[in-house]
């Protein structure tokens, strides 16, 4: 995997992030069960993608975490749900995705590396409404450059936010405006460097209140993609492996 970010929009900020009762970054590491295969080339264009999204898939959530992936959280109590935009931007080394990191000083999430996104609101149409608004708010993409190829499942926080992951492609001519009360930063890594498995770390952290919580991390260059956002990719990963070995019949 490449050491160094790709393009980053805005000066870095430094700030102390509220932790989660434990240091993230220096938890064990678990060893991985199984050797996950690298995706082919072609499985990370953007034409496939689409294709994926707009066919029938056989596949199934990351395992680890299947209890807190679902289509359907009527039946959860006290929780808030959100949705955030997995943005694609074409580049002319391939697909990139866009990453935020949040202020140091927000309540939820502070510090940490974020997809654009936040709480889906009575006044929102759904939950694609509100990553499109929130992608807007955040870091001034205007919803005409914006094309959503498809959902996936939501996923559970340990905080009790409903992440609804939305995939979309920032069309060329769109321009950065981060919000800088919610965004200390935005930048963009190479979609092959997060779709690569060999780079997916499982982490067991010891809770300060008894028992234990397993996260994923993606480390890149001086950024540490971990908890929910890395849970994502890795979803994301499964979704295309499977897509990858599904004929498309259309």
């Amino acid at each position: 995997m490449d050491s160094m970010p790709h393009r980053i929009y805005g000066p870095r900020r430094q700030g102390v992030a509220r932790r989660p009762g434990f240091d993230p970054q220096t938890q064990p590491v678990v060893p991985a069960s199984q050797v996950l295969p690298a995706l082919l080339p072609s499985t990370l264009q953007l034409d496939f993608i689409c294709s994926a999204f707009g066919r029938a898939v056989d596949w199934q959530v990351e395992p680890i975490f299947a209890d807190s992936f679902r289509s359907d959280f009527s039946d959860c109590k006290d929780i808030i749900r959100a949705a955030v935009l997995i943005p694609l931007v074409q580049r002319p080394d391939g697909l990139h995705v866009i990453f935020t990191r949040r202020s140091s000083h927000l309540h939820d999430h502070a510090g940490q590396i974020s997809f654009p996104g936040g709480r889906i609101e009575p006044f929102d149409r759904d939950a694609v409404a509100a990553a499109v608004r929130e992608t807007q708010e955040e870091i001034g993409v205007e919803p005409q450059y914006l094309k959503v190829i498809g959902t996936q499942p939501g996923y559970l926080t340990s905080t009790r936010f409903t992440m609804l992951p939305v995939i979309g492609q920032v069309l060329p001519g769109f321009s950065i405006h981060p919000d800088s009360t919610e965004v200390a930063e935005v930048f963009e890594v190479p979609l092959p460097a997060l779709m690569d498995p060999a780079g997916h770390v499982m982490h067991r952290a010891q809770l300060p209140g008894g028992g234990h919580r397993l996260y994923f991390s993606i480390p890149w260059g001086p950024y540490f993609i971990w908890g929910a956002t890395a849970a994502l990719i890795r979803n994301l990963y499964h979704f295309l492996a499977a897509a990858q070995n599904t004929p498309d019949r259309s």
